[in-house]
């Protein structure tokens, strides 16, 4: 890992203004959850870094402290499965977006935030989560 990476000292930043120890294992785990676009399971993270040092209670217990912390989101998506992902930008709070949850192949992509309008007792209401489920575009054209 290159000190002289600009995400590298970002991530660095990050962990030190929401008070946690700066470690190489979490930063690590973080450039590696900057390469995935949707939510990840702590298996298929571990699957992904199965080539570093870490392990897997490490991996665990590295993302409910990030999570704990605010630097990552941890999601249930209905199936009983913790998926975790960055926010947007690192220098701000996560923001509010749906997921679609593929009913076939079980892949989970964020949506953008204007995908889903909030309309009536819901657009009053704070909802913390929007999840569409249904066939998602692999899956309709295979």
């Amino acid at each position: 890992m290159k000190a002289g990476n600009p995400r590298d000292a970002d991530l660095r930043e990050l962990l030190a203004s929401r008070g946690l120890r700066i470690t190489e294992q979490r930063v690590a785990l973080l450039l590696e959850m900057m390469k995935v676009r949707s939510p990840i399971s702590h298996p298929e993270l571990t699957e992904r870094m199965s080539g570093t040092t870490l392990d897997r209670a490490t991996i665990y217990r590295n993302l409910l402290t990030l999570a704990d912390a605010g630097v990552v989101v941890r999601t249930q998506l209905g199936d009983n499965v913790w998926r975790f992902e960055l926010p947007r930008t690192l220098s701000s709070d996560h923001s509010h977006h749906p997921h679609l949850v593929c009913s076939e192949c079980g892949n989970v992509r964020c949506l953008p935030a204007s995908t889903v309008k909030l309309h009536g007792e819901a657009a009053k209401s704070q909802v913390a989560e929007v999840q569409l489920r249904g066939r998602c575009a692999a899956c309709v054209s295979a």
